[in-house]
């Protein structure tokens, strides 16, 4: 390891940590993000008017499948069983909220996961409403708790920036 940093070796290359002598424990994350989006899309959104479909239905799919394929696109990032994943899309008066919960029970968390389900879930929904709303933008993904692991557990302190 260098300087502490556990994905680096000695020699200072990337690496995979190994986490096998860790405990299994339940672990979770919960990330959130936005979609700001059209006056025109929140009608169509809220009437289940969209001319693609049902945007949320395939966002919220979208984003359970990204968690579960978060290690084949982050490079580091361990293969794990994930146990659940709940994502929700709320429509607000200028935006789609995203927010995503990730469990397991392994040796790593899944904050990354969360991370990817919100991100994959705002780019369906960008796909489903970009022929209304070309300027839909994805903003403010980030984690907001985790349990579990040896770190204990974490929460996002109120007006932390990011």
């Amino acid at each position: 390891m260098s300087d502490g940093l556990t994905h680096l070796d000695a020699a200072g290359s990337a690496r995979m940590v190994d986490v096998s002598g860790k405990d299994v424990t339940v672990r979770t994350a919960t990330a959130t993000g936005r979609v700001l989006v059209s006056p025109e899309v929140v009608r169509l959104l809220r009437d289940g008017g969209m001319p693609k479909g049902d945007a949320l239905a395939v966002a919220r799919i979208a984003g359970i499948q990204a968690a579960k394929r978060t290690p084949d696109l982050v490079p580091l990032c361990h293969p794990i069983a994930i146990h659940a994943v709940a994502v929700d899309l709320t429509v607000e008066d200028a935006a789609v909220e995203i927010t995503a919960m990730v469990r397991t029970a392994d040796r790593t968390g899944v904050e990354m996961e969360a991370l990817t389900c919100v991100a994959v879930a705002g780019l369906a929904l960008v796909d489903m409403v970009k022929a209304v709303d070309p300027a839909a933008t994805i903003t403010d993904i980030r984690v907001e708790t985790k349990t579990g692991g040896a770190s204990g557990d974490w929460r996002r302190p109120a007006g932390a920036p990011g």
